[in-house]
């Protein structure tokens, strides 16, 4: 049993001491370079970036150098006007032939210019994403961070049971030893130190799981051990008008079907583009030579340059345009509907969130004070009971309502910080830095 109290004295005091601190803005840094989530939205990005080209959307003209060579062996007979044959056995011809050509839309009912801002807002797109993908991963480490600040807080007012059980089985013993206390009185003592020593191991693991939890959100070595900030700070003065309206500018999703929305518009033009001519431009210059052992000409060569303009237009083809303009049309009343379903999902969510924080705030502020009255019930029983004024069973009611109040009073700062966060997540405004 003193073997349990030394335990019981120094299992916490060891957490937390050596460890360095991971400040909330230093998590954050190393999400945003680190996470995996993010870095692969980002190279999705990068790919949308690239593809913002001219060359890409078809403005450009497009050049090929060919070349070729051929050869044979051959045996030709020839009979001439005059009646003459010529024969040859194994006549070896060659031929070979090199240039470049280029091929140009010049016009195809500004279909080009379309795709060219269908790259743009498919960009765009990718950068809605990439801000969604953030938002959703800072906010998995903010609040797994202030979830670790709470486990801290629980692991203090479990340790301070810890303490108070250590001291009263250590009284209880005392007591009996000098013949004022039964053995029962030590052994129901003897069990709440256990009870206790038992609360804090497991709350000790949890809190080693929440930050294994967070080094695989900040992408490092997850056996990394560190230490947090031991407070709770929150923001008590949001303004549900305000984050209304910056959720209408600033949330990803929200930007996301936007986005579409547009795209969906820029691909009925292009569709209906579709309807004009197509007129192309194309020159070639090319360089021949071939050879023969037999036949009029035994050797020739050939360079020159050649161009033309070609143009076509879609005169039928089995009512596939209106079909594909009808459907052009179809997937813009979508991405319509689908914009105002995502507003009033957003707007719902925000109201929801901002009710629940209300709340908390509540929660918070009288969760505090039953934390306060049940300390000093705590402070005026450990006295009474020192002087053995009171019985063992009120003193445990004492520590356990304590213990209670501490843990609810974190829970309630917990929850009102991650409706905090979830607010600021809806409006887009969680602060990266």
């Amino acid at each position: 049993m003193k073997r349990l109290i030394c335990i019981a004295c120094f299992i916490v005091p060891l957490v937390g001491t050596a460890q360095p601190e991971l400040t909330l803005s230093d998590a954050i840094a190393i999400a945003l370079k680190n996470n995996y989530d993010i870095r692969l939205v980002a190279k999705d990005v990068a790919i949308a970036e690239n593809n913002v080209s001219i060359g890409n959307a078809g403005m450009l003209p497009s050049i090929s150098g060919d070349v070729s060579t051929a050869a044979g062996i051959q045996n030709t007979t020839q009979t001439l006007l005059s009646g003459e044959t010529r024969a040859v056995r194994g006549n070896r011809t060659r031929s070979s032939a090199y240039g470049a050509s280029l091929d140009w839309t010049l016009f195809d009912g500004l279909q080009m210019f379309t795709r060219y801002e269908q790259l743009k807002e498919l960009r765009a797109l990718g950068e809605a994403n990439l801000k969604a993908a953030i938002l959703a991963t800072l906010y998995e480490v903010v609040s797994g961070y202030f979830d670790l600040v709470q486990q801290g807080q629980l692991i203090k007012a479990t340790q301070t049971a810890l303490d108070l059980s250590a001291f009263r089985y250590q009284t209880a013993e005392n007591r009996y030893q000098i013949g004022r206390a039964s053995k029962l009185e030590v052994l129901a003592a003897s069990v709440d130190l256990n009870t206790d020593t038992t609360n804090l191991l497991r709350q000790r693991d949890q809190y080693r799981s929440m930050q294994i939890r967070l080094n695989e959100l900040l992408a490092r070595d997850v056996n990394t051990d560190f230490s947090v900030a031991d407070t709770i700070v929150i923001a008590n003065d949001l303004n549900y008008e305000t984050l209304s309206q910056s959720a209408k500018e600033l949330n990803p999703t929200l930007q996301s079907a936007i986005v579409s929305h547009r795209i969906s518009q820029l691909e009925l033009k292009r569709i209906k583009g579709e309807r004009y001519p197509v007129v192309s431009l194309s020159s070639a210059y090319t360089r021949s030579q071939s050879s023969t052992e037999l036949g009029f000409s035994t050797r020739s060569k050939n360079n020159g340059f050649n161009y033309g303009i070609s143009a076509s237009m879609n005169i039928f083809n089995g009512f596939m345009q209106r079909r594909n303009e009808q459907n052009a049309k179809f997937a813009v009343e979508a991405a319509e509907i689908e914009v105002d379903r995502v507003g009033q999902q957003i707007e719902a969510q925000l109201l929801a969130a901002y009710q629940t924080y209300l709340m908390n705030l509540e929660l918070v502020r009288l969760e505090e004070r039953n934390k306060d009255i049940a300390q000093e019930n705590m402070d005026i029983t450990l006295e009474k009971f020192k002087l053995g004024s009171i019985a063992p069973l009120e003193f445990r009611e004492a520590q356990r309502n304590f213990v209670d109040a501490s843990a609810r009073f974190s829970t309630a700062q917990y929850q009102a910080k991650l409706a905090e966060i979830t607010l600021n997540q809806i409006a887009g405004t969680l602060k990266m830095d």
